[in-house]
């Protein structure tokens, strides 16, 4: 019966994860309602999702607002860059589907390559700028080249990424609507929580090891090894 009770029991362990997530989950939408502050908050439930895997994490609240407030300028610079990357790329898509022959084909293979592109970044950017302190330009490019460089766990976090446009897909519509709201209830910090798991295993190729920093004559080299990924 202790057992049962005990707050270390699985169960608990679950639904406090769970408990936390919708927290987070909340947090992350409403200070992404004013779109430009989306950034920022991304970047900050990337921040409590990483800590969540390592099991380092427990003030969701309070750590979600100091990455919050420690990343908002640069990831604010970042998402109006996003956003603005996003809208060009779409209005060129819609340009290009109207144009006929092989050269509306060719450029119409370009753009979605470019669409594809954007989509490997976006998935890196925030997370990235979580975990790492650098200007915005060096966290842009090694979002580019860490999403290269890990290509399989890449298309398995676009894959996950992509699961909330299969709900679209569900016939009937109780359990739709059912659906829906678990995910505006959690949805977006439990596809973060889950791909947080591969970016500690990414982002660990990047961090310098404590033997590492004993045995260095020159810890500046792991500080900016740690800056630029």
């Amino acid at each position: 019966m202790d057992r049962l009770f005990n707050m270390d029991n699985k169960f608990f362990v679950f639904m406090g994860k769970i408990a936390d997530l919708i927290i987070l989950n909340l947090l992350c939408l409403v200070c992404c309602l004013p779109i430009v502050t989306a950034g920022a908050s991304i970047t900050a439930m990337f921040y409590v999702t990483l800590k969540m895997v390592r099991n380092e994490e427990s003030y969701i609240v309070k750590s979600f607002f100091k990455s919050f407030k420690e990343n908002f300028k640069q990831a604010t610079i970042i998402n109006l860059i996003m956003l603005v990357t996003a809208l060009l790329l779409v209005l060129d898509l819609r340009i290009v589907n109207q144009l006929e022959g092989t050269v509306g084909q060719v450029l119409h293979v370009i753009f979605i390559a470019f669409m594809l592109l954007y989509l490997m970044i976006f998935l890196y950017i925030y997370p990235v700028l979580s975990k790492f302190y650098n200007s915005i330009r060096n966290t842009f490019v090694n979002a580019f080249l860490m999403s290269i460089r890990h290509l399989p766990y890449t298309i398995l976090m676009l894959v996950i990424s992509a699961i909330p446009i299969a709900i679209w897909f569900i016939p009937n519509t109780s359990i739709l609507s059912t659906i829906l709201m678990l995910f505006i209830m959690l949805g977006f910090a439990t596809i973060a929580y889950c791909n947080s798991n591969f970016f500690v295993k990414i982002f660990d190729n990047y961090i310098p090891k404590e033997e590492d920093a004993d045995n260095t004559e020159n810890p500046d080299l792991l500080e900016n090894h740690e800056e630029q990924a």
